[in-house]
């Protein structure tokens, strides 16, 4: 199963039966149902894109101050993707709770459900993942208390919310450099006989913000604001095709700054490309009073398809882009789509299925770097665990499930958390204590938190090749004290590096270390692995119970850590390099909780 489908899993089952049979329900859980009306329906009879946004945000907003106890806003939206749509006479179940709790901010998870009330069947139409920002009216900072996990499934939520707002707070930027290192390569636009002017699709409404629009602190409501775009977008996309279109997915909302009761909200949109079935719209929301000059407030791309009678996405017709800004736009939605099937690509990948390597560039750096440590962290999370063997203080605990073999090795150490977070970090020093790394090549330093390895194990048979892996390293500092420190290993591929006659290429699908702090002094390790074919091979006898070879590499790395304790070389990167990470993330949180 992939991330995102557990992800969905995950918040379809809200309820859980406790011990004492009583029924448990997570506090900030808020649940809305709505029948569709013909009054919410567009041309096709189906609910509009934008009055579900208007209901999503608004479930996601009560849930927000349920728990927040003042009033919030909405920071962003994720990426949505639309499975289905929704007609008239269908009802809409939407359920929204708090994953997380950060200083000020909080993540809002959302799932929305349609319901056929006369054929007794469900099923899911979205999910998505909100930040709202608490806002207090009187003196003082807002000091959220945390959502505590109860469940195995809040749990998962939790820890992965804090590597989804990781993706947040670099998401522009890195979209930015991505789109910048991407469109030197895409070359000229092509031209095509029959091309539409883009200029043909360009959509400009201004809406007044009356009451009626606004929300219980006098803002304009999130939701109509997102509402409004997707109305002028549908637009722009029918003025192309000539055809309803139906809108697929939205990347990331990011609201710049609010509006209030009496702005003039000024929405623009325009078809930036086509491709053989679908189209991109951008679109954006202006605000200004008075003589005041225009204020951003929101951007977003749409993915729209024309479906013919059966349903079918229909080919779209090609655009002609305007010169200089036109084109500009034209080629980057060209990376903007590369980006969003490389990450499509990456989520869908199933575990079960050999090769498990993705190729690694830079346009889809993020999302393996996401999946690596969103990978660990669903492991992490595990509570079905078996005890096979404890040796010299070192427990090696498995787990079989969907026909693939986990295993994960625990131990505590006396040396600080952080340190032996340095130590393990840099794989190069992983064979002073495992035999298994026979060599280990650096590669590339990705970004501050990731690293590529080309790693070398001997072979496990007197005749045959030694293996080797191309390793992704993504390494995570701890969010706040209920996180640990992560080292999330997967493989890639990388076009420098392919696999040698000497060497049959091995594949690890997820492994990696998490890092506990139990008191200054004392630490507890934990690393997991997920056995695939060519790392089966090593393990095997271990889980067997037919050689000590995990406790004596384990003890081996404890004795390691240990010797190299107070050693300042064991940091992976420069200190001023870890400084200056260290010092981007804290800008990043103070921007967040200023949004």
């Amino acid at each position: 199963m992939t991330s995102e489908g557990k992800y969905a899993d995950i918040m379809q089952d809200p309820l859980f039966i406790q011990e004492s049979d009583e029924v448990y329900r997570n506090p900030t859980e808020v649940k809305m149902s709505q029948i569709v009306l013909p009054c919410h329906a567009n041309h096709c009879g189906e609910l509009s894109v934008g009055q579900l946004l208007k209901w999503m945000d608004s479930t996601a907003c009560l849930s927000a101050e349920r728990h927040a106890g003042c009033s919030c806003v909405t920071a962003s939206v994720d990426d949505i993707l639309f499975e289905h749509t929704i007609g008239v006479g269908n009802v809409v179940n939407i359920i929204a709770k708090v994953n997380r709790a950060f200083t000020s901010s909080m993540e809002v998870g959302i799932v929305v459900n349609c319901e056929d009330l006369y054929a007794d069947r469900q099923w899911k139409v979205c999910h998505a993942f909100a930040t709202f920002v608490a806002r207090r009216t009187g003196a003082g900072k807002v000091q959220l208390k945390q959502v505590p996990p109860r469940t195995q499934m809040e749990q998962m939520e939790y820890s992965l919310a804090a590597e989804r707002r990781r993706m947040r707070l670099i998401h522009a930027e890195t979209i930015t450099d991505l789109l910048n290192s991407s469109t030197a390569q895409l070359g000229e636009c092509q031209e095509y006989q029959d091309a539409v002017p883009a200029e043909r699709t360009r959509v400009e409404s201004v809406e007044l913000v009356l009451p009626p629009h606004a929300n219980h602190q006098v803002s304009t409501f999130g939701g109509q604001i997102m509402a409004w775009m997707e109305n002028v977008a549908t637009i722009a996309a029918s003025r192309l095709c000539n055809a309803h279109p139906t809108l697929r997915s939205i990347d990331m909302f990011h609201f710049r700054g609010p509006s209030h009761i009496g702005d003039r909200l000024v929405l623009k949109a325009i078809v930036n490309n086509t491709f053989k079935q679908s189209m991109e719209v951008g679109v954006c929301a202006e605000a200004y009073k008075g003589g005041e000059p225009l204020r951003h407030i929101n951007s977003a791309f749409m993915t729209f398809e024309v479906l013919d009678s059966d349903r079918k996405p229909c080919t779209v017709p090609r655009i002609r882009p305007e010169p200089v800004d036109g084109k500009r736009r034209y080629q980057e939605a060209v990376a903007r789509r590369k980006i969003r099937l490389d990450r499509k690509y990456i989520l869908s990948c199933k575990q079960a299925e050999v090769p498990v390597s993705v190729p690694w560039e830079p346009s889809n750096q993020m999302y393996l770097s996401f999946n690596n440590v969103t990978a660990l962290k669903l492991m992490d999370t595990r509570n079905n665990w078996v005890l096979t063997s404890e040796k010299n203080k070192v427990r090696l605990y498995t787990l079989e499930e969907n026909h693939m073999l986990c295993f994960k090795v625990e131990m505590n150490v006396s040396v600080a958390a952080e340190q032996t977070f340095h130590l393990l970090s840099d794989l190069r020093r992983r064979k002073e204590w495992d035999p298994v790394y026979e060599e280990c090549e650096y590669i590339n330093q990705a970004d501050e938190e990731d690293t590529l390895y080309r790693v070398a194990t001997p072979s496990v048979s007197k005749r045959g090749n030694g293996q080797d892996f191309i390793l992704l390293a993504s390494r995570r500092i701890p969010c706040d004290a209920r996180d640990p420190y992560l080292i999330a290993l997967r493989s890639v591929t990388l076009p420098t590096h392919p696999p040698t006659e000497d060497y049959t290429r091995g594949e690890v699908l997820c492994a990696g270390f998490t890092i506990w702090e139990e008191s200054s002094t004392v630490t507890k390790i934990t690393y997991y692995n997920q056995a695939t074919p060519g790392v089966l091979p090593y393990i095997s006898t271990d889980i067997a119970g037919l050689s000590s070879s995990f406790s004596s590499t384990f003890s081996a790395c404890s004795h390691f850590l240990e010797a190299n304790k107070d050693s300042p070389a064991a940091l992976p990167l420069s200190a001023l390099t870890h400084s200056m990470a260290s010092l981007q993330v804290d800008q990043k949180h103070q921007q967040e909780g200023l949004a």
